[in-house]
């Protein structure tokens, strides 16, 4: 699957389960930016406390939490994209080639003294 293929897919599901409509007037929803950007930051925290407590995923126990909240950033990602007609992969093609040029990010620059650890 692509990260656009994900994008649609998740926007999709997302539409599909009512979650851009109102459920009393069938109208759609102006979902708010905010709000939908800390939803995958929970998902990120989730993510972290599974790492944490070493834990298995409730809905999912053949996988480790961690892993399925993860995923669950990736579809809330792909959801907030697919409504607003980011092309992410697009960006991430982007992205990687840019960070591939960057001084801060070259091994030999982040080893010196005030390099970034992290």
């Amino acid at each position: 699957m692509t990260i656009t293929e994900l994008v649609t897919a998740a926007y999709t599901a997302s539409k599909e389960a009512g979650w851009h409509i109102d459920r009393t007037t069938g109208e759609p929803l102006q979902r708010n930016k905010a709000e939908m950007i800390c939803l995958m930051h929970s998902e990120l925290s989730e993510a972290m406390e599974g790492e944490r407590k070493n834990l298995k995923d409730d809905h999912l126990p053949h996988r480790r939490m961690a892993e399925v909240e993860l995923a669950d950033v990736l579809i809330r990602i792909g959801d907030y994209c697919g409504l607003h007609g980011y092309d992410l992969e697009g960006a991430v093609i982007e992205k990687m080639a840019y960070n591939h040029t960057r001084a801060d990010h070259q091994l030999s620059n982040r080893a010196k003294e005030g390099g970034k650890a992290f």
